[in-house]
């Protein structure tokens, strides 16, 4: 009598590259069913090579989402841009994003340099949710002859064409092992994804030429008691000019900000949170390592 047939694992790494402002944080959030990355309508939100995991019982995707590709000005910038090209190597899948309503001459660009990997590639065309059917057969057919294993129109936002994305993704999947638990998310530590959480608050607040120039650095977390964790942070700006901003009249701005950040760092946490922001002028940290380094980006 044989014996039976053991269970195919499927596991992989998949990166989502793409120019800035395209979706790939939304995308990797759907995808793993839950926030691991922070979003924003800003372009250069993600600063750092971010891992969420999916799940699905008998395979697991490891996506490793990216700063966007970008003409890099600053230090920062040229981490982040190093940031994405590194998240290339030893992956499994390649998913090059770019957003259907504004196809431009270096999006063509970038999906062209990718068309030379060697592993399976996948072109998502997102939000499709806000154009009409002939563009978006349009956009298709442009990149019809482009060397790409799947092109798959969805949106982020609404869902569509999630489904047909993973059922793609899992396909291509080599066998392999489960690299992280079941119910394992992100491999960020609980300070970074605090602080990330205070950067978007602020991003979502903002004005447009604020943004770019802030930096949260966690002081300390401190668990007062059983339900009660008090964070310490510093919100960097690189401007004298910026601070009075991010303060707000009476501290009205710094207050949203915080209260607006508290309430996910407790959905995260699953406690109540003392949480007290600081705002500190550290002028060009963009483009200073020591700072770089320890505001996490290294």
């Amino acid at each position: 009598m044989s014996s039976p047939e053991k269970a195919v694992f499927r596991s992989g790494f998949a990166a989502i590259i793409g120019r800035p402002n395209v979706g790939k944080s939304s995308l990797m959030n759907a995808m793993v069913g839950e926030k691991v990355a922070i979003v924003s309508d800003r372009p250069q939100t993600t600063r750092n090579r971010i891992m969420g995991v999916a799940d699905g019982g008998d395979w697991q995707l490891v996506f490793l989402d990216t700063p966007g590709l970008h003409k890099a000005r600053t230090r920062l910038g040229e981490y982040m841009v190093k940031a994405a090209r590194d998240a290339l190597d030893g992956i499994d899948i390649l998913l090059v994003l770019a957003d259907v309503t504004h196809i431009g001459e270096q999006d063509r660009e970038l999906v062209a340099e990718m068309a030379a990997r060697s592993v399976t590639k996948v072109l998502v065309l997102n939000k499709i949710d806000v154009v009409g059917e002939e563009r978006l057969l349009s956009v298709i057919q442009s990149f019809a002859q482009t060397g790409y294993d799947h092109i798959v129109p969805i949106s982020a936002l609404t869902g569509r064409g999630l489904d047909e994305l993973q059922r793609v993704l899992v396909a291509a999947l080599p066998q392999g092992p489960r690299y992280f638990p079941p119910d394992m998310v992100t491999d960020q530590p609980e300070r970074l994804v605090c602080a990330e959480i205070i950067r978007e608050k602020a991003l979502h607040r903002l004005r447009e030429e604020v943004p770019h120039g802030i930096g949260v650095e966690m002081l300390a977390m401190t668990r007062l008691s059983e339900n009660l964790m008090e964070i310490h942070a510093t919100i960097y700006c690189d401007r004298a000019s910026h601070k009075g901003i991010i303060i707000g009249k009476h501290g009205a701005m710094l207050g949203a900000i915080g209260t607006a950040a508290r309430a996910d760092i407790e959905n995260l946490l699953g406690m109540h949170v003392a949480l007290k922001l600081w705002v500190k002028v550290r002028e060009d940290w963009r483009n200073r390592q020591d700072d770089l380094r320890t505001l996490g980006y290294e």
